[in-house]
């Protein structure tokens, strides 16, 4: 199953392999860390940094192509400003991670197309 999809980041770089690269490599040294931050602040119960992160993530996530994610990172976002549906903040953080690390290895593999 492919998570990811670079239609838009094609678009949005006009196709330029260098700032496609560029913006993958990005994302693969930058999510790790997000990981960790949202593992962090939910356990420190630190919800406005969590939510924060949360929005950071989002854009990532939204160009390399995965727009459902995305909208449960919003969603988790508006939780939490909200206050409301923490029982979803874990699970919305561990699919984070799940389809963060597969999309990493699919991103690897399509960086050696460009």
């Amino acid at each position: 199953m492919t998570r990811t999809n670079l239609e838009y980041l094609k678009n949005i770089t006009d196709n330029d392999s260098t700032s496609m690269r560029e913006i993958i490599e990005l994302f693969i040294e930058q999510v790790p860390q997000s990981i960790e931050n949202m593992h962090k602040y939910l356990g420190e119960k630190r919800y406005a940094d969590l939510a924060k992160e949360a929005h950071k993530a989002k854009s990532s996530v939204e160009i390399v192509g995965l727009s459902d994610l995305g909208q449960a990172l919003k969603a988790l976002q508006q939780s939490i400003l909200d206050q409301k549906d923490q029982q979803t903040y874990y699970p919305i953080i561990w699919r984070f991670e799940i389809e963060c690390l597969e999309a990493i290895e699919e991103l690897k593999k399509a960086m050696t197309q460009f």
